[in-house]
This record gives C-alpha cells, structure tokens and sequence, in this order.
C-alpha cells in the first residue's frame, strides 16, 4: 500500500506512568491473540526455546505466548521503565516469574548479543524507531540460526481520512490519551515498501512482509545468519 502521507517521528518511549497506565488498561486481546496465533501457524514445530520479545511493553504479549507455548521461556526487554514495572507486577501476579524474565535495554544494546535467541519476537515496537536499522540489526546479532522471526506492527495509512477513520474505529471508546497515542502512531508506522526497504539494506529480504490487516503489517521467516 502506499501512503500520501510523510512519516511523523513519534517518541521512542511510552515512558510516563500515565501512558503505561492506560496502555495497560486497555483491551488489546484481538491484536495481541492475533500475533501468538500468527506465530504458531507459521512455526508450528516450534514448542520450546528461548525467546527475546524486543518491546514487551506490559507484558500482555508475551504472557498470552507463555500461555499458548507451556515450554517456552521468554526475555522480555523494554527501554520505558514505567511499562517494565507494570509488566513485572503482572508477571508476578500470574504467577510467570519462573519463565519470564525482564529486562531494561534500549536498542542497541551488546549486551543482547552476548547470547543467541531460538526465536526473536516484537509487537507495536517498529513504528517507535526513527532509526529501525537498529531493531533489525539487533535480529541479525541476538538470532540463532534457523530461530523463528516474527515483527507484527501499525502501517502507515494511505491519508488523513484513513488514520481519522481508524482512530474512530478502534479507539473511539479508550481514553483521550490513548486516541492520541494511537493517532501518532499511525503517522509513525511504516509501509509495506518501506520495511522491505529496511530488510534489504540490513540482509534480512529473505523474510517476508505481507498486510495481514487495516492497519497492521507481518514480517516473518527463519533466521538465516
């Protein structure tokens, strides 16, 4: 799809407890549900490993993986303190500690490097990298041969109709806040032939970009270092 409209940067954080709060709050299980079920029909042999979720805000995504995949262990990071605090309580409450383990990093990050992932997952982070070179790199120096990749993020509507006409579908009944989250968010993503541009330039074309929704893109494949 092509966009008429030029990207807007947004922050690279959601890092005000306020934005966390409402973020939190929010019902993201039809996005979210989505994406976990994206990964198993797409590496249905995958049933145990250790995964690095790069932006596990929250936490919702990942703890929805640790439900559906019972054997796999997960690396939540995250630059915004606000979101890891929350995304700690949860953990702890639902009694996942043992098998999610969080930390603060913002890309790039070596130390990541230190240590290869069997699966390297990110929801809704990409839109928030004005330098998104980084987060595929960040894939290319944390994958393990063969690890499942799996990106889901916002693409950039075609025009300001557009991003008005989703904002007043999908956030029409969350808090002011979040709608203008939401619509900046928007004018950040990327389109279609702007992460295909990315993932030639950082050797990652192999991994397929396709629109999976309205409003959100997939890139996907099997890490070939």
């Amino acid at each position: 799809m092509i966009s008429n409209i030029k990207r807007i940067q947004e922050p690279d954080l959601m890092d005000t407890t306020e934005q966390a709060e409402a973020y939190a709050a929010a019902d993201f299980s039809g996005p979210h549900n989505a994406f976990v079920s994206h990964f198993i029909d797409k590496f249905s042999k995958f049933t145990t490993g250790n995964i690095l979720d790069m932006g596990c805000g929250t936490g919702d995504v990942i703890m929805r993986f640790a439900r559906s995949l019972p054997e796999v262990h997960i690396t939540g990071i995250d630059g915004s303190d606000a979101m890891l605090i929350i995304a700690s309580r949860e953990i702890s409450r639902h009694k996942m500690s043992s098998r999610i383990k969080l930390r603060k990093s913002y890309i790039p990050d070596p130390e990541l490097s230190q240590k290869k992932y069997d699966a390297v997952i990110s929801n809704s982070l990409l839109h928030h990298m004005n330098t998104p070179e980084k987060m595929w790199q960040t894939i290319n120096e944390t994958a393990r041969d063969g690890a499942p990749i799996l990106i889901m993020d916002l693409m950039r509507p075609a025009n300001e109709d557009k991003v008005l006409e989703y904002v007043n579908k999908y956030a029409a009944d969350a808090p002011a806040i979040l709608q203008e989250d939401f619509h900046n968010s928007l004018l950040a993503a990327y389109t279609l032939d702007e992460v295909s541009t990315q993932l030639h330039s950082c050797g990652l074309g192999y991994l397929r970009v396709e629109n999976i929704s309205d409003r959100h893109l997939l890139v996907g494949g099997v890490f070939n270092g």
